[in-house]
C-alpha cells in the first residue's frame, strides 16, 4: 500500500484527493493535513466522508509527515510548498504539488506572475511537470512533480498535438477559457458568492492570469520555439468545469479535417483519458463531470483559414487531484489509471 498524506485536504482540490484516494485499492490516507481544521474530525468538514473517513485534521508538518508517509501531496497556496520542502524530506517522500511553485523553470518569471519570492528555486530543474500524457516517463523517476493547472491542462492538450505536428501557428492562438466557481477555491471571497455568480458570466485576469506563462512554457517546448498565446479566462455560475473554445490560423488554408484528425490521434490515439469526439461533435462539462476525462472536439473553418479546438474537463479531478493521482500511480509503479476508471456523472 501506498501511505498518502495530504497537506491542505480541506480545500475543494484536497478534498477531492481525499474522495479519490479513499476509494484507490493501493493506497492509505495517513494524514490529513489543514491549518484551519486542526483536530475536527475530516467528515465533519466534509459530510459525504460521514463514515468513510474516521480521521481528525492535522496540521501542515511535512517534516513529521515524511516519516509517515510515501508521498505527500500539497494542494495548497502558492508558496506553502516551496517554503517547506527539504533534501531531507525529499530523501523519505516524493512530493506531488498541486500549486504553481514548481510548474515553472524560470524563477524570475515564477516570481513575476505570481509576486512572490521562491523560497526552493534549486528544485525546479529537477521538477517534472505532471501532465502525464506527455511527460510520463520522466513523471516515473522524479522526486518532485508539479501537477498543472485546470486551465493549463485543458488548454496545452487541446493545442499540443498540432503545434507539434506544425498545423498551426502557435503565436496566433487565442484561447477562450470558461471554469465553474470551485476552480476559485474554498476560500471566503465576496466575487464568489451565490448572488455575485449567479446567472453571471465575466471575464477576469484578462491578459494578467497567471496560468498564461505555464501554458506559454509548455507550448513553446512542443515548438521548439518561444511562445506567446492569448489567454483569457471567464467564470460561469457552476461548481465544476473548464471549456477551453481556442482559436489558431493554419499553416496551409489546404490543412484538411483528415489532416487534424490524424495529429491527435498520433498523440492521443491509445490514451486512456483523452477522448477525441467523432466529427463535428463540440466538447461539453457535463460530460466529463466527476471523471478524469479530457474530452477533445474540433472544426476546420476553411473560409478562415483557421481551426477551431474545444475541450472540456473536470477542473477539480482532471485539472487537479485525478491528475494528481495520476501521477502518483506512476511514480510508484501501479497502473495509470488505478483509482481513476469511474465513468463521468450525470445528471
Amino acid at each position: 500500500m501506498v501511505r498518502a498524506g495530504i497537506i491542505g485536504s480541506t480545500g475543494y482540490a484536497g478534498a477531492e484527493l481525499v474522495r479519490l484516494l479513499t476509494a484507490h485499492p493501493e493506497t492509505e490516507i495517513v494524514w490529513y493535513g489543514s491549518r484551519s481544521y486542526i483536530e475536527q474530525p475530516f467528515a465533519k468538514i466534509y459530510g459525504n466522508m460521514f463514515r468513510l473517513v474516521g480521521d481528525v485534521c492535522r496540521d501542515d508538518n511535512m517534516e513529521a509527515l515524511a516519516e509517515e508517509a510515501d508521498v505527500i501531496f500539497t494542494a495548497t497556496p502558492q508558496g506553502l510548498c516551496a517554503s517547506l520542502v527539504t533534501e531531507d524530506i525529499l530523501r523519505k517522500v516524493k512530493i506531488v504539488d498541486l500549486s504553481a511553485d514548481f510548474r515553472l523553470k524560470d524563477v524570475k518569471v515564477y516570481e513575476k506572475w505570481y509576486g512572490l519570492e521562491h523560497r526552493a528555486p534549486q528544485y525546479l530543474p529537477e521538477a517534472v511537470y505532471g501532465l502525464c500524457e506527455l511527460n510520463r516517463e520522466q513523471i516515473r523517476s522524479a522526486r518532485i512533480v508539479a501537477n498543472p493547472g485546470c486551465y493549463t491542462t485543458c488548454s496545452i492538450l487541446s493545442a499540443w498535438p498540432l503545434i507539434k505536428e506544425g498545423l498551426i501557428d502557435p503565436d496566433t492562438l487565442i484561447i477562450d477559457a470558461k471554469s465553474g466557481t470551485s476552480g476559485a477555491g474554498r476560500g471566503a471571497k465576496t466575487a464568489n458568492l451565490f448572488c455575485e455568480v449567479n446567472e453571471n458570466i465575466k471575464a477576469y485576469g484578462v491578459a494578467t492570469h497567471r496560468h498564461t506563462p505555464e501554458i506559454e512554457e509548455q507550448l513553446s517546448g512542443a515548438a521548439g520555439r518561444e511562445v506567446t498565446v492569448s489567454f483569457t479566462p471567464h467564470l460561469v455560475p457552476m461548481n465544476r468545469g473548464i471549456l477551453v473554445t481556442a482559436y489558431a490560423s493554419l499553416t496551409d488554408k489546404g490543412i484538411t479535417e483528415e489532416q487534424v484528425r490524424t495529429a491527435y490521434e498520433k498523440y492521443y490515439g491509445t490514451e486512456t483519458f483523452i477522448r477525441l469526439l467523432d466529427p463535428g461533435v463540440c466538447a461539453e462539462t457535463r460530460w466529463v463531470e466527476g471523471s478524469n476525462y479530457v474530452d477533445i472536439g474540433f472544426r476546420v473553418d476553411p473560409r478562415t483559414g483557421r481551426v477551431i479546438i474545444m475541450a472540456a474537463l473536470d477542473n477539480l479531478v482532471k485539472g487537479a487531484a485525478g491528475q494528481a493521482v495520476q501521477n502518483m500511480n506512476l511514480l510508484f509503479g501501479l497502473d495509470e489509471a488505478e483509482g481513476l476508471r469511474m465513468p463521468p456523472l450525470f445528471p
